[in-house]
């Protein structure tokens, strides 16, 4: 039965997110934000609502970093194995496109994200300043570098016009209401997910990574591959690279918040093995984004996909 409820709440959370998304895209046409912002920006923040409080419920309410860490790392994982399989599937048409510069500096902050744990793992950067990890001040400083290189990218590519008969008021108020939906179901499946791994006699690591992370990432994917089929490529690379960055970024969210105790648990294995295997696989994509060609679009795909698997096999 719980299997039936966790199923039945990660669809109502991907239904949830895509609606905000839809939401978020009418505020773009219908107000004079920049579209750069809204779609680099707010949608990669929209759709990581479920991580978000997935994540805080799972360190503030269930007292268990590991699945939080799990969480985070197995979907940002999910995520580029997800524009991975796309990219090899949609290899010609996406052998043709310039990725923008705001990109490769997004995946840079990312990878160097991943450094900044695994040197918090050796104790390098393990120390508190005001009872919060050094690690975390680290996260959100390369957070703003990366969020203030995507804001200041154009990202223009052509869409449609979608005409609504919403005003902006109406608009704001329903992507609240869905906003509120999309928190109401992350936290339930959270404890979902705590119970499962207790049935199956999972670490939180391995529980994090494979059923929050995985459906937790189901909004980005969803709407990633919708603008792969747009051929909109560097909206939906901005879409996962802007997700990953934001879901660091609860990392030191969490930490912040949860005072007296650590959000870096790294005591469950799996979650040392996506810290390593993410590692591996963002420089992958950061080779592709800044030397892409016939060689690197199948190679770093294949490599990222690899990782993936391994996590999953060890």
């Amino acid at each position: 039965m719980i299997y039936v409820i966790y199923l039945i709440l990660a669809a109502g959370v991907v239904y949830l997110s895509n609606k905000a998304s839809e939401y978020v895209d009418l505020l773009d046409k219908k107000t004079s934000l920049s579209g750069a912002f809204i779609g680099g920006v707010m949608l990669s923040a929209v759709t990581s609502l479920p991580e978000l409080f997935t994540s805080l419920t799972s360190t503030l309410l269930l007292d268990k970093p590991g699945l939080c860490i799990g969480n985070i790392l197995g979907s940002d994982l999910f995520n580029i194995m997800t524009l991975s399989i796309l990219i090899l599937v949609f290899y010609q048409s996406f052998l043709q496109t310039r990725i923008a510069n705001s990109h490769i500096i997004v995946t840079i902050a990312v990878m160097l994200m991943y450094v900044t744990l695994l040197l918090n793992k050796m104790h390098v950067l393990d120390f508190e300043v005001a009872t919060i990890n050094f690690a975390s001040f680290i996260i959100i400083g390369l957070y703003v570098w990366g969020v203030k290189n995507m804001a200041e990218e154009d990202g223009s590519e052509s869409q449609e016009e979608v005409e609504s008969a919403l005003t902006v008021k109406q608009i704001v108020i329903r992507f609240v209401l869905v906003s509120i939906g999309i928190i109401g179901l992350s936290i339930a499946i959270t404890y979902a997910t705590d119970l499962i791994a207790q049935k199956l006699n999972l670490g939180t690591g391995l529980a994090g990574a494979l059923f929050l992370g995985v459906a937790t990432s189901l909004p980005e994917v969803s709407s990633t591959i919708a603008l792969f089929r747009m051929k909109n490529y560097n909206i939906a690379i901005g879409n996962i690279i802007g997700s990953n960055l934001f879901n660091y970024i609860i990392l030191a969210v969490a930490d912040i918040l949860y005072l007296g105790k650590g959000v870096y648990d790294y005591s469950d294995p799996k979650s040392l093995n996506l810290l390593v295997y993410g590692a591996i696989a963002t420089p992958l994509m950061l080779v592709l984004f800044k030397w892409k060609n016939k060689f690197t679009q199948v190679m770093c795909p294949i490599g990222v996909i690899i990782c993936y698997v391994l996590f999953l096999a060890l």
